[in-house]
């Protein structure tokens, strides 16, 4: 499942070997919350191992799951953007173990090396994308009279 969104698909090496001297690695049990909607985003995750299920606070439901995401993709892009809030929230549904990143460290790397800050915005800005569109499909199939009708 290499999609172009996940870290070793998006950057070349160069970038991710600079990103990757920002990692720290860190372990999630099943049931872990990582974030929720509306709180501060100051980190970010690239999963190893394991599965987290991104889902979105619906009043009165249950979170709906919008996306689940594996080996190799970025888990977080609100750090990417003011105000740094999380759009999304996050759960382990399995064990994880991912690479952590300090969102303001990142940020700092973007503005010092334009190369580098213009990689992982187009990554993280395709990473949005994908979310963003994983997000309409899924509230259509959940809520529209007759799904999404297959659209894409």
């Amino acid at each position: 499942m290499a999609s172009a969104t996940t870290m070793t698909t998006a950057l070349e090496p160069a970038y991710r070997e600079r990103l990757m001297r920002l990692a720290r690695e860190v372990s999630f049990a099943a049931g872990s919350r990582l974030f929720d909607e509306g709180l501060r985003a100051d980190r970010f995750w690239v999963v190893r191992t394991g599965t987290v299920a991104l889902d979105l606070h619906v009043p009165g439901r249950r979170p709906a799951v919008i996306e689940t995401l594996g080996q190799g993709e970025l888990v977080g892009w609100s750090w990417h953007f003011a105000p740094y809030l999380w759009h999304l929230g996050a759960e382990a549904t399995s064990p994880v173990r991912a690479w952590e990143f300090d969102a303001e460290s990142v940020r700092t790397l973007c503005a010092e090396d334009a190369g580098f800050g213009r990689a992982i915005a187009v990554w993280v800005g395709r990473v949005a994308a994908e979310r963003l569109h994983a997000t309409r499909v899924r509230l259509l199939d959940l809520y529209a009279p007759y799904g999404s009708g297959g659209l894409t």
